[in-house]
């Protein structure tokens, strides 16, 4: 009863992309060899699991077949020859079990957090130094933090998404059961907010640190009172799932919807600020720039657009890709924030292996990053904005030169990778993975 009608076909999507990304998995959570292979909505829905997985290896020895040779593929030419980065300088953080889907350092110390389909988050104590095999010897233990009292297999507790309040004292996580619960550093549960009616997609804390934002597969985005718990507006213009959620200052936030729509809201206000229309399909991720000042959207139409409160229509519509884009990201640069003088930028991460960098003046493209393989997740900028690193499924995670485009250094993980994270320091870069891993990576140039 609980489920508003459009929410339930829209989660049933999600739920079939999920059940893809498994069948491309081993059992150990390893990404199986090949490209990765789309199945149709009827396989999904009529087949188990198993059957899925000979589905997978028959699509990918047939296209072997057509090739000639499943190796002799043609490969773009390196213009550049990026350093590998050894295992000896990568922490393997391993206690999850099942994928890691989200993780985020703390902004004040050497603390990793990451949210997982086997019902928890933990709490990592990163090693200070170096990164190495050995190096999380020398640290404690994690803490876990658990979001499901039974050892049952449910899949209703996944922790979806999470953040750290910008003092570096709080966590907040939430989860495919709808709730959000807020954690101290110390792993004690301080709060459990229960409003939502389905699984909690994005979860924000305002820049104050008074207010969580959160939006949910029931349609509505809720302001709470992070102190309290109190809910102190719940917003319910959206006719289908909220997928995102993002602050633009202490009170006023957008939020975007499979139903393509972006709303931004202002606390207090029970009309919406401002409604942009213009994708063609479900709107994957906003993010406002540092200054607050313009907007940016991915959707399933292939397009990215930046958008102002200024005007109706968008600034730019970034339409170079070639498939669905998953998510985007500003670079911390530009006026207000700690690189003034650097250009503010945009990355774009597709479904067509490519990353792009865009420069926002006139919303041109500066590169075409297209050394993965297989759908790219997550893309994040390093703290001085000079270098990005991405994640993939083809298990790499590569890291750009943000100045020339160039990749610079690479890794390669043990499973499919859903997100990658800079520490502050901006010398590691964390990515978790579907094979049920963490990794912690030394970046030194």
């Amino acid at each position: 009863d609980d489920v508003p009608p459009g929410a339930l076909i829209s989660f049933i999507q999600k739920g079939l992309q999920y059940l893809e990304l498994e069948a491309n998995l081993n059992e150990d959570g390893t990404v199986m060899q090949g490209d990765f292979s789309c199945l149709t909505p009827m396989d999904l829905l009529t087949k188990d699991i198993e059957m899925l997985k000979q589905k997978v290896q028959e699509k990918q020895q047939s296209a072997a077949v057509q090739s000639g040779n499943a190796k002799s593929g043609v490969k773009p030419m390196e213009e550049d020859q990026p350093v590998d980065i050894a295992a000896s300088q990568v922490t393997v953080l391993e206690g999850h079990q099942s994928e890691v889907f989200v993780c985020a350092w703390n902004p004040t110390s050497s603390i990793l957090a990451s949210g997982s389909g086997d019902s928890t988050a933990r709490i990592w104590e990163a090693s200070p130094g170096p990164c190495s095999p050995e190096a999380q010897a020398i640290c404690k233990p994690p803490i876990v933090l658990e979001h499901c009292n039974s050892k049952s297999k449910e899949k209703s507790k996944d922790v979806t998404t999470l953040g750290w309040n910008h003092e570096g004292t709080l966590l907040a996580t939430g989860s495919y059961d709808g709730h959000v619960r807020v954690w101290s550093k110390t792993g004690e549960l301080t709060s459990e907010l229960k409003k939502h009616k389905g699984p909690i997609f994005s979860l924000k804390w305002n820049q104050k640190g008074d207010l969580l934002l959160s939006g949910s597969v029931d349609r509505t985005a809720i302001i709470w009172d992070a102190k309290t718990g109190d809910v102190k507006q719940q917003f319910e213009f959206h006719t289908a799932p909220t997928l995102d959620v993002d602050w633009r200052n202490n009170t006023s936030f957008a939020s975007c919807s499979t139903d393509r729509m972006i709303y931004v809201c202002e606390l207090g206000k029970n009309k919406y600020v401002k409604k942009f229309v213009g994708h063609d399909d479900e709107v994957n991720a906003i993010k406002w720039d540092p200054s607050g000042s313009l907007l940016a959207s991915c959707s399933d139409d292939y397009t990215a657009k930046i958008w102002s409160l200024k005007q109706d229509k968008c600034l730019f519509d970034l339409t170079n890709h070639s498939k669905e884009i998953y998510t985007i990201t500003w670079s911390p640069s530009g006026p207000g924030t700690a690189n003034p003088n650097q250009e503010l930028l945009l990355a774009s991460a597709s479904f067509d292996a490519s990353i792009r960098l865009w420069e926002v003046e006139q919303g041109r493209c500066l590169y075409n990053l297209t050394k993965h393989t297989d759908p790219v997740y997550s893309v994040s900028f390093s703290p001085d904005a000079q270098f990005l690193a991405s994640g993939s499924f083809d298990k790499n995670v590569h890291i750009w030169s943000v100045k020339d485009g160039s990749l610079v250094k690479t890794y390669k993980a043990g499973g499919g990778i859903f997100e990658v994270s800079w520490n502050k320091e901006g010398n590691k870069v964390a990515a978790c993975c579907s094979n049920n891993m963490v990794c912690v990576i030394d970046f030194r140039m």
